[in-house]
């Protein structure tokens, strides 16, 4: 009996010396405030050979680095809604964690799920440096959901940066999401989006969307998308 597993190309642990230096970031959203730590110099991971050198990862770049606006707008979102007490969130591409930090704060149980497992270690840290322990990590390749689990509710923010990568997240979406589960998923309008819409359509979800705006106390707010992504005939939040 051949073992599926070995037929699956392996994922990606960005060595910590690629990242540089840490430091801490104080995210304020609502009347609440996140302290994350996160990689100094993003850019130097992305330039690291490590990174770049390995063909097996088919391109792969580590954004997971950065702290996205498009994180802060469904982190915020999330903060402004009631919801049921110990309800089982997924972040997909979760990267520093912050959309699933606003669920623990909320009261969700939340797995915060990656490609990469550095990106967990540093979302695992975000968790606990907040004081939530509810929490699970997954490292996950979208190509290849894990069988036998669903959740009700997935969250996911700036995700769509390559074609190439929109037919597995949907995918994905559909193999995870309960049959009266709902998927967030919010975004800067990046180019592949129509792409997004296009697939949801074939894959037999509907979505509304919401405009957005986030960005930091003081500086520049960011224009986004909010996508509540969904099995036909449930109704959105």
């Amino acid at each position: 009996m051949s073992d599926v597993s070995a037929s699956r190309p392996p994922m990606p642990t960005t060595p910590l010396e690629a990242l540089g230096p840490s430091i801490l970031e104080k995210v304020l959203l609502e009347d609440r405030v996140f302290v994350l730590e996160k990689p100094s110099d993003s850019d130097k991971a992305m330039r690291h050979p490590s990174v770049r050198g390995r063909p097996e990862l088919d391109g792969y770049v580590p954004y997971w680095a950065d702290l996205w606006p498009a994180s802060r707008m469904l982190a915020k979102w999330i903060l402004r809604h009631s919801w049921p007490a110990g309800l089982h969130a997924l972040e997909i591409g979760c990267g520093l964690g912050l959309p699933g930090l606003a669920g623990l704060a909320v009261g969700m149980r939340v797995t915060f799920s990656d490609y990469d497992a550095t990106a967990l270690h540093f979302a695992a840290k975000n968790a606990r440096r907040n004081g939530f322990r509810d929490f699970d990590t997954l490292q996950l390749d979208w190509r290849f959901p894990p069988s036998g689990i669903h959740y009700p509710l997935l969250l996911a923010a700036d995700l769509l940066y390559e074609y190439s990568s929109i037919e597995p997240l949907v995918g994905l979406i559909r193999h995870l999401l309960t049959k009266d589960g709902i998927c967030l998923l919010t975004d800067l309008e990046r180019v592949p989006a129509h792409l997004l819409r296009q697939q949801l359509d074939r894959a037999g979800l509907s979505y509304t969307t919401q405009l957005l705006r986030a960005g930091e106390p003081g500086g520049r707010r960011e224009k986004g998308t909010l996508y509540q992504i969904k099995h036909h005939g449930r109704e959105p939040v």
